[in-house]
């Protein structure tokens, strides 16, 4: 327990206290869907693809949504490599605002700690993002970093109709500045049904940070635009035919 109270206080403490202080965005809604098939002692490829929706406010203004997938490679039972590729379309009511084509490379390394259960995400991406009002294409990279615990309730791992608490915390860093990009902070609630379906239903605060900069002649400092999620994913997990699945994983959320 110590361990446990010791982990979700050091994901806290990672959000920004000038994001926790900020007043709260309206509320708005991701879906996410994915396909897992992950890798098996015999067989280290693996792979995903999901597609998500969001809403500006709660069930209501449809305006962004994310076709992607990857390619994984299982380095050892707890390391995992994967390349990474998506699309991703941001529009309002007079139509398409921007469009993003995003490459990116990622290593997870997991951590199985008693009950609990921890996830080390390290993912560096290349962007390319066409404006539409502007006729214009920009390049950009970013480095992202999420510690994601889990704790199973009324098992001792998450198994066949588990019961488990899901948390983290991800940093955006920008190379060029601000290097705080963005923040997100997560909790949820999940259900392992079996060995292929779970279930989680959650709340997510993203907060955005903007770069400093000149207004008619006054210096306008880094500011923050935080906004809160109700974010439902499901998650169905593919297995190689005829090979021996890992001991253990996590319903980690691949986005």
């Amino acid at each position: 327990m110590k361990k446990v109270l010791c982990t979700l206080a050091i994901l806290w403490g990672l959000s920004s206290p000038s994001a926790r202080a900020q007043t709260p965005g309206t509320w708005g809604n991701w879906f996410i869907g994915t396909v897992v098939m992950p890798g098996s002692v015999e067989k280290k490829w693996g792979g995903y693809l999901e597609v998500q929706a969001r809403t500006n406010r709660l069930f209501n203004q449809y305006f962004y949504n994310e076709l992607k997938g990857g390619l994984s490679y299982d380095l050892d039972k707890n390391f995992t490599m994967l390349l990474g590729a998506g699309r991703y379309s941001t529009f309002d009511d007079p139509g398409p605002v921007s469009l993003e084509r995003r490459l990116w490379q990622q290593l997870v390394l997991n951590q199985f700690m008693d009950r609990l259960k921890l996830e080390h995400r390290y993912r560096v991406e290349q962007r390319w993002i066409t404006y539409r009002a502007e006729d214009s294409t920009a390049f950009r990279q970013r480095l992202r970093y999420r510690l994601n615990a889990f704790l199973p309730l009324n098992h001792h791992t998450i198994t066949d109709k588990t019961v488990f608490l899901s948390v983290y915390d991800e940093i955006f860093l920008n190379p060029r500045g601000p290097v705080l990009e963005r923040n997100r902070v997560y909790g949820g609630l999940g259900y392992q049904f079996n060995a292929h379906v779970s279930m989680q239903l959650g709340w997510l605060r993203q907060a955005n940070y903007s770069q400093p900069r000149l207004q008619q002649g006054q210096l306008l400092p880094l500011s923050v635009s935080p906004k809160n999620n109700v974010v439902f994913s499901v998650i169905y997990r593919l297995a190689h035919r005829a090979t021996t699945p890992r001991s253990e994983s996590v319903p980690s959320q691949p986005d």
